[in-house]
């Protein structure tokens, strides 16, 4: 039997996990392997990258989607288990579970919008150009990269997460050196940093900067109080940083007023982090060339 696809993936890695406990990459890897009876052979199958197992991947491509859609959740790293609303799922005992299912929760909005009909993959390709294509799975795989870093920076410790900012604050050009960006650090037990950093390394401006691991919703509330304290350090530009989202209360009230703030939420941090390679490497690149017309060209100068 060949490697199922990872849609196909999707119902029996659900019902593997079905009881409720902690499991683990390896564990469910080698029960779904015996369930859809993939050989020796076929596990050591790679991509034509050759960076990584077929059947591993499309595995961590089926639990990716169902997080995505909230009916699995990793606790820990390697450790995932069901969801209620996974449980629900199982529930209604569906012959199938497959992206255009999961369509269906609202969290799936969160990473890929909706599309008028639910076209299957192969036609999908089809009426795109290979360009298309490449760009289309090139944002996939960077909005999958995104997701693992933000779940990953939310379990970390405050004093790593305080770190993190100011070396991402620092790549992207504002606090001068490390050393002087460290300064903004909070007290200990702020969870955060709460403090001013110089916005070019001169220092000729400064910027207010709040960061905390908030995992809700940041309302107007919040970001007044943040205005407010801004004029205690003499900075009328701003950058609050969250590990959640903010309101849309929150967005609208720092476009009226006189000072300059911009709000970064979880999912803009995680993009940042890999702009600026905070956190992450790169694992393969691929250079794709079009042709060179000049060089075909014969007349003579």
């Amino acid at each position: 039997m060949s490697i199922p696809d990872f849609q196909s993936m999707m119902l029996p890695m659900l019902e593997a996990i079905g009881d409720g406990k902690d499991h683990s990459n390896v564990e469910i890897n080698k029960a779904l392997a015996k369930q859809f009876g993939v050989t020796d052979e076929e596990l050591q199958e790679v991509l034509p990258s050759g960076q990584s197992k077929v059947f591993v991947n499309r595995l961590g491509w089926a639990k990716t989607y169902l997080k995505r859609a909230g009916l699995l959740e990793s606790p820990s790293r390697k450790v995932f288990h069901i969801t209620s609303q996974g449980n629900a799922v199982l529930a209604k005992k569906p012959k199938k579970i497959n992206i255009a299912f999961l369509k269906q929760f609202p969290s799936m909005d969160l990473h890929q919008k909706k599309k008028d009909d639910d076209e299957d993959k192969v036609s999908e390709v089809t009426e795109h150009t290979p360009e298309e294509v490449l760009e289309s799975s090139y944002q996939e795989l960077r909005n999958a990269l995104a997701d693992e870093l933000l779940e990953q920076v939310k379990k970390c410790s405050p004093h790593f997460f305080e770190r993190l900012v100011v070396e991402l604050l620092v790549a992207m050009g504002y606090g001068g050196s490390l050393a002087d960006a460290g300064q903004v650090i909070g007290k200990p037990g702020d969870e955060g940093i709460d403090g001013t950093i110089k916005e070019d390394k001169l220092g000729l401006d400064v910027l207010y900067i709040q960061a905390k691991r908030w995992n809700t919703t940041v309302g107007r509330p919040e970001v007044q109080k943040f205005a407010g304290s801004m004029d205690g350090f003499k900075a009328k530009k701003g950058v609050m940083l969250t590990t959640g989202t903010f309101s849309k209360e929150a967005q609208d009230f720092v476009k009226h007023i006189d000072k300059k703030i911009v709000l970064i939420d979880g999912e803009q941090l995680a993009q940042l982090m890999i702009d600026y390679d905070i956190g992450v490497g790169t694992a393969r690149t691929y250079m794709v060339k079009k042709m060179d017309l000049d060089y075909f060209d014969e007349e003579e100068g």
